[in-house]
Parts: structure tokens; sequence; C-alpha cells
């Protein structure tokens, strides 16, 4: 039987159709906690993304890693439920819990079926309130993080993304790992663990978004089943963070025949009103595609590297335009010296509006094919919410990227491409390079 209903389970997240066109319903509980809905009956299945803002940012200077080591242990024991008594629960009722935490969030991700709804709620709500942090799960649970920071000290992506950090942040959360150190790892106790649960998972950084066979009504007696003996507020955020990364070169010594290499620059806020031109160039520089520029130039017709990207990534508190690749220790300089012009040639002539054209085309074409499944609504929902977006974002934005112009793009890729900012981390042991100031 449990076999069967797992396979229940996968199948409609497997089928569950893309949707160009999804009904949002803002809900808002008896006790007050707010969530988006899009109601589907036609699969008893129901996804439920629920997200903390604050994250790993909010560690105590002296704890840092306690928020991901919380995290990692919430659904580890609950209640009177060991770690395995409470696997077993969750099994039996083939409902998948799933508990994350980034720089500036905490996700709780839920999919049950219908008919084990209350049952999964009630589950899902003891590990929510009263995870156990039991010592032997703990010890287990310290024992992978130190095992991974460990790692982390012998990867050259680790090491160019965590100097980079440090050099544009310094002692603000976002210039160290969330994961924390060998030393401030080992010294976490199981009090810490339970402060820090108290001070991050709270109703007034919460958002929440259902998808799939439950209705308004029902949703909103969930939310407060659920959720409303959490504490009232959390930890405060941290300030804003400083950009103090200045453009040049670092290059970190690792013996490997690859360098790899990190370039950074400061970003632009979601909120900034230039972001979707942004976005639209930073998708014709360096997105995922073959035709973006950076892919062209470097990989297409240089043969420099196997891939090469960058993404905008604003934070809540500091905005980032990031990208990455890998060549020979013989090719890095010149593959470096390539998107130097690149970022120089888009600043300095913008793109032409057959390159707009297709970009749009792609853009608007694919936006409706990441609503694939109830878990992937659900998660954009939650996003967009935390974006402060408007409840018709997903009816609006197609016609926002239509909007922009190429005029749009000369002025806004003059103020947000900056050749002579990005700096460049280098792991690996190129030649003809070496750290400029």
């Amino acid at each position: 039987m449990k076999t069967i209903r797992a396979g229940l389970l996968a199948l409609i997240t497997f089928t569950a159709s893309a949707q160009a066109e999804i009904a949002i319903q803002p809900v808002t509980s008896p006790g007050g906690i707010n969530a988006w809905l899009v109601e589907e009956s036609a699969f008893p299945f129901t996804a439920l993304e629920i997200r903390f803002r604050g994250g790993m940012s909010i560690d105590p200077v002296e704890q840092r890693g306690v928020i991901n080591l919380m995290t990692a242990l919430i659904d580890d024991g609950a209640g009177d439920l060991d770690a395995e008594s409470f696997a077993n629960a969750r099994d039996a009722l083939a409902a998948k819990f799933n508990f994350d935490a980034s720089d500036d969030n905490i996700s709780v991700s839920a999919r049950f079926l219908t008919e084990d709804r209350d049952e999964a709620i009630d589950l899902l709500r003891l590990a929510l309130t009263e995870p156990r942090f039991d010592a032997d799960a703990i010890e287990r649970a310290r024992g992978q993080v130190l095992s991974r920071i460990q790692s982390d000290q012998k990867d050259p992506d680790t090491i160019a993304g965590d100097l980079l950090d440090r050099m544009a942040f310094g002692t603000h959360p976002y210039g160290s790992s969330g994961m924390g150190t060998a030393q401030s790892v080992a010294a976490l106790t199981r009090a810490d663990l339970q402060a820090a649960f108290g001070s991050a998972m709270s109703r007034d950084n919460i958002y929440v978004a259902a998808t799939g066979d439950i209705n308004a009504e029902d949703l909103g007696i969930l939310l407060d089943k659920l959720l409303g003996d959490l504490p009232a507020t959390s930890a405060p955020a941290p300030e804003r963070a400083d950009w103090a990364l200045e453009g040049g070169i670092t290059v970190v010594d690792f013996p490997s025949p690859l360098s790899i290499v990190y370039f950074e620059q400061q970003g632009m806020k979601r909120s900034d009103p230039d972001f979707f031109t942004a976005y639209i160039i930073n998708e014709i520089m360096g997105g995922g595609r073959f035709s973006a520029r950076l892919m062209t130039e470097v990989r297409e017709k240089r043969g420099l590297t196997y891939g090469i990207g960058s993404y905008l990534v604003p934070q809540n508190h500091a905005e980032i335009l990031l990208g990455m690749f890998a060549s020979g220790n013989d090719t890095t300089a010149e593959a470096i010296d390539l998107v130097k012009a690149e970022w120089a040639k888009m600043a300095d002539n913008g793109i032409s509006e057959e390159e707009l054209a297709m970009i749009k085309t792609y853009l608007t074409g694919s936006f409706p094919l990441q609503f694939d499944g109830n878990a992937q609504i659900a998660r954009i929902l939650v996003d967009i919410q935390m974006d402060d977006l408007p409840l018709d974002y997903v009816q609006t934005r197609n016609a926002k990227i239509e909007a922009v112009t190429t005029d749009d793009i000369a002025r806004v890729a003059k103020q947000l491409l900056q050749p002579e900012n990005l700096h460049f981390m280098v792991v690996g042991q190129p030649e003809g390079l070496s750290t400029t100031p």
C-alpha cells in the first residue's frame, strides 16, 4: 500500500501540466496568516511552500552556522517521535517534507495526498513546533556539516566564491559561509539550536503558497493549525551590506590544469524600475543559451571554456552581478580579456533590434514552461510574494518584457555593466596572471 501511494504521489507531481494561465487566490486565515492559492482539484494532491525571511544571515556572530545546522535537524525527530519514528510516519503517508536554509531564507516544502492531509499536517506541525534536537541527531548532522566544510576547503569553486564574498562584504554575514567554520560548528550546543529555531521560525517573516486539491476555506484552517502557534516575531535582520569589492584580479594558487574563475560587480535591486531591462541585458550577455554573447565569444568561437554564464543576484541586503567559467591555465588570461571586452562592448553599443526581438521571443515563450507541476508553481508564487510583486505578476510579466526597447537597453547597460569594476577571482595556476590591486 505504501509503495502504491508513493507511486501515485510521484505520478501526480510529474503529470501536473505547465500552465500559462493560472488563477491565484489571496487567502487570509481566520488567525491572520496570508497565503496565495492555486486551486486544482483534478488530482488528489497538494503542494505547500513556506518561506521564512531571514535565513543564515541572522546567525549570531559567535554562532555562525547555527541556522544551517538547526534547519537540517527540524524533522530529525519531533514531539514524541525520534528520528526513525518520524521518518516512518512520514513515509507511511507517502508525504514529502523538505527543509533548507539559504543566506536570506528558510524554506519548508511539503507535498501530500488529499486523503492524508490532516495526518500530514499534524506531522509537519510537530516538526515546526516541537523539534527534538536529540543529542545523537545533533552529532550526526554536525559530523555531516564538518565533513562538508573540510571538503570545501579543497574545492576550487568554493574557494573562489567564499573569497569573493569576504572581499565584497567583509564582516557582514554575506561575507562568510552560512555553514560556519569548523570551530563555530563544533561549539554549537542544543540550547543554541533551540534559540535559533525560536528566532528564525516566526509568523512575522512568513510567506506561504499552496497549489492543488485544496480550497481557500480549508487552506485557511490548515494555516492556523500548522503555523498559528509559531513565535510572533523573529530575530532582527542584519544591516544592508556595504560593497567593498573593487575591480581587479586575485589569483589563488591551486594545483590544477584548469583555473576556476568567478567574476563579480555590483548588481541591481529587484525593486528597481529598470530590473527587467537589466534582466534582458544579462540574458543576452551570459544567459544559459549557446547564443549568449559570452558563450559565443569565449566557447564557440575560441574554445576557451566548456561553459560560461552570468547571473543577476538581488539578495535581501545586497545586489550582485556574478559570472563564472573554467579555462585551461594557458588560456585563462585570454578568456578574462574577452569577458571585459564584451562587458564594454554592450555598455558602449547596446544591442540591435533583431537581437532584442530574439531574446523577447525566448523569454516570453519559456516563461509558461516554468509552471510545471504543483510544487514548482508553489515555489514560484512564494518567490513572487517575497519580491513584493503584485498578484497579477504572472499575467503581466511578459508584457513588461515586451515593453523594453533598445534605447532602454543602451541606457541601462551604460549604468549596469562596469568592466573597470569587475573583479576576477582566479583559483588555479594561470599563465601570465597575477594579483592586481
